[in-house]
């Protein structure tokens, strides 16, 4: 799952992206606010850590210029603001949760998982199709009640595919979901994370759609 982080402190943003990484997502970390606001709109992240107090433009002012054009990513206000009118602002302006630093890392990863899980109609912890299924904050897999040893690519593929199912996911979308910044994408790279996936969980699980990417389908027939 990649999220981005923007927070200007150097010591807590180094602590919060290391502790987000051990934890199994992604992180791109921005220390002020115009490249928050570039950053969300150019790339697909799941969902965004911002501080409030960020140099060059406000945590405020970025989360009301990404709302007022549309970009619905879920949002997570990280702040040392704790002032009740605060809160209510950040909220109305189209924050999705609000947390008050410092915060433990075990609750601000559980928020974010929320947070993805919902935006995406997915009222459940654990995601399931047929018999395989995914804990996003255990990071398992089983398949027939059988635990499934994957790679941490090979997880995030399947954990990007269940999040939209009925969906087609293309190559370019997936490569965005596995790889944060400076990390090298190999050419081929999805496709044999698809092989290997197929190879452990049946090849049904995963449909290509020829000339557009890969689905996961909602409801599967049983091989």
């Amino acid at each position: 799952m990649r999220i981005l982080l923007a927070e200007d402190d150097p010591l807590l943003g180094d602590g919060l992206r290391a502790g987000l990484r051990q934890l199994g997502f992604l992180v791109d970390w921005v220390r002020d606010g115009e490249a928050a606001e570039r950053e969300l709109r150019a790339q697909p992240y799941a969902a965004a850590v911002l501080d409030l107090g960020l140099p060059l433009k406000d945590g405020m002012e970025v989360l009301a210029a990404i709302r007022r054009d549309g970009i619905a990513l879920p949002v997570l206000v990280l702040t040392a603001r704790d002032a009740l009118p605060d809160r209510i602002r950040g909220l109305d302006i189209g924050a999705d949760d609000y947390v008050v630093k410092p915060v433990d890392l075990n609750e601000l990863a559980a928020r974010l998982r929320a947070l993805v899980r919902r935006s995406h109609g997915q009222p459940q912890e654990c995601l399931a199709v047929q018999d395989v299924i995914l804990d996003p904050a255990a990071r398992t897999v089983t398949r027939g009640g059988v635990p499934v040893p994957l790679s941490a690519r090979e997880f995030d593929l399947l954990h990007a595919l269940l999040l939209n199912a009925g969906r087609v996911l293309s190559r370019e979308q997936l490569e965005q979901h596995l790889y944060s910044w400076g990390q090298e994408v190999e050419s081929n790279a999805i496709e044999v994370h698809v092989h290997h996936l197929r190879r452990k969980l049946g090849n049904t699980l995963i449909q290509t759609v020829r000339g557009v990417g890969y689905m996961l389908a909602r409801d599967l027939p049983r091989p």
